[in-house]
């Protein structure tokens, strides 16, 4: 396909509840050392009430089953409430409308020690609220996207950094310890990643705004015809992925 043709094709593309499918083979990404999705499943089989902050379209939090008998599920981004919604109610998990509260999501309209466990992935949080809606001996599991994510991504366009990236795992840890948890398990990597079309690379600005804030196909024209020669010769955009994962308890 031509420069034109998949520019018009990544601007015309929607992904409904985060679907990566639209990047299979065209975004490639190694998994980090570690199995967010086992971790969780591990804490839930010792959970009787659970909080899922920012659960997306309910995908990841309905493949963790049999999930225990009290489970509320937040989710910030309006276009992902209602598909939330029908994944999850159907399990008995209640579903909070959270995007009036902001990118730290907080107050939570949630009662005091009333969780066991939180979990979180891949989405902003409070840590001082965190701890108030845990129960005393309660766990906090989160994976987080870390500050350095695909920075590469901003160097071939010329961009600016993004401006998260003082948003690290030596920060995340500092603040949980600020709130009164005891840290029990962190981990931090680098992850290797590629981008191997000009129509996966607008697709990625495009549906993660934050990366390029002032991304716009025209603006960037330049750079991304020159990344579109390079990538169409066979020649991927090597990036990393920063990952890092945070285990808390509240004594």
């Amino acid at each position: 396909m031509t420069y034109q043709q998949l520019v018009d094709d990544a601007l015309a593309a929607s992904m409904e509840d985060w679907d990566w499918s639209l990047f299979d083979g065209r975004f490639t990404e190694q998994p980090p050392s570690w199995d967010y999705r086992d971790i969780a499943r591990s804490y839930l089989t010792r959970a009787s009430t659970v909080l899922d902050l920012g659960t997306g379209g309910g995908e990841l939090l309905s493949s963790l089953g049999p999930l225990p008998p009290r489970v509320v599920a937040t989710e910030g981004y309006e276009p992902n409430v209602a598909v939330a919604g029908r994944h999850l109610r159907p399990l008995g998990v209640q579903v909070l409308d959270t995007t009036g509260l902001g990118d730290e999501q907080y107050p939570l309209p949630l009662r005091d020690g009333s969780f066991d466990l939180v979990l979180n992935r891949h989405e902003s949080y409070h840590p001082p609220e965190v701890y108030r809606v845990l129960a005393a001996g309660g766990h906090f599991v989160t994976q987080q996207v870390g500050g350095r994510d695909i920075e590469e991504l901003n160097d071939a366009l010329g961009a600016p950094p993004h401006d998260y990236r003082d948003w690290t795992l030596e920060l995340a840890v500092r603040q949980a310890e600020d709130a009164g948890f005891q840290v029990i398990d962190q981990r931090e990597e680098l992850v290797p990643a590629a981008f191997h079309d000009i129509g996966a690379v607008v697709m990625f600005a495009r549906f993660n705004s934050w990366q390029v804030p002032d991304f716009d196909v025209d603006r960037y024209a330049p750079q991304l015809r020159a990344l579109h020669d390079r990538l169409s010769a066979g020649h991927p955009l090597p990036v990393s992925c920063h990952r890092f994962l945070l285990i808390c308890r509240r004594p």
